[in-house]
């Protein structure tokens, strides 16, 4: 008579100890580490590339994805010597991510490929804005190679969302919403329209000549950008930000 109790209630705490997923797509594809699984092939496809084929005029440098050289530098400064140190980074962030939420260790294939053709549709609403703004933003051609630029590309959605969504949104929450008590609807939005300006100032960091036009459309991909990160999550918004970036180079590459 006494085991019968203690048996009952034992199940329900080891229940409660697994962890399962979220129902539904959508919420599934916004979990850290649905994002990570999926743009780990982007961030591998970036750093192999890099590393493998400088041999290519677009891959001597790191220096297109200044968001990259960026962290780079950072921990450069702090005395890490260690190239491979920010895609370790991005792997870190979603898996402390991951456990802070304590979600399920479990990842639906279905949910990737889902994520795959999610990041092709967002990337349309851009490429159509583009296409109204050629006027202002000729896309010239490009005489490098597609395969080099393609994997810059990957990268840029990779390193690129992480600082200025992940990262910049969360720091700036904490900021303007925990510590300062601003009302959370006024917060965000200061939020994503800061990320949208440094987003697009950022790019004149390396060697191109300011224009204010491309400026203002930037501003306005970085906006975009900011909206799906909110309401879809890290990986999708890294998926179309390289899908754009993608389609873009080759357009240049074969105007």
């Amino acid at each position: 008579m006494s085991r019968a109790p203690a048996v009952a209630v034992a199940k329900p705490a080891a229940a409660a100890i697994i962890r399962s997923l979220p129902r539904g797509y959508f919420a599934q594809s916004a979990l850290p580490l649905t994002s990570l699984v999926f743009v780990l092939p982007m961030l591998i496809l970036y750093e192999v590339g890099t590393h493998r084929l400088a041999v290519d005029s677009a891959l001597r440098t790191d220096g297109r994805i200044i968001a990259h050289n960026l962290m780079q530098d950072f921990f450069l400064w702090i005395g890490a010597h260690r190239s491979y140190l920010p895609a370790l980074t991005v792997v870190g962030v979603l898996l402390c991510w991951h456990i802070a939420r304590n979600d399920a260790w479990k990842v639906s294939p279905t949910v990737l490929i889902g994520m795959l053709f999610e990041s092709l549709l967002l990337a349309f609403p851009l490429i159509l804005l583009s296409m109204v703004f050629a006027r202002y933003l000729p896309l010239a051609a490009s005489t490098d190679s597609i395969v080099p630029n393609i994997v810059l590309n990957m990268g840029a959605g990779v390193y690129e969302e992480l600082v200025f969504r992940l990262i910049t949104f969360t720091l700036l929450s904490l900021l303007l919403i925990d510590i300062l008590k601003i009302p959370r609807r006024y917060g965000t939005l200061l939020i994503v329209v800061f990320s949208a300006i440094t987003f697009s100032l950022y790019h004149y960091l390396g060697n191109e000549a300011f224009q204010g036009r491309i400026f203002a459309f930037r501003i306005v991909a970085g906006l975009f950008f900011g909206a799906t990160f909110l309401y879809r999550g890290y990986g999708v918004t890294a998926g179309a930000h390289a899908a754009y970036d993608i389609f873009i180079t080759a357009f240049r590459t074969h105007a």
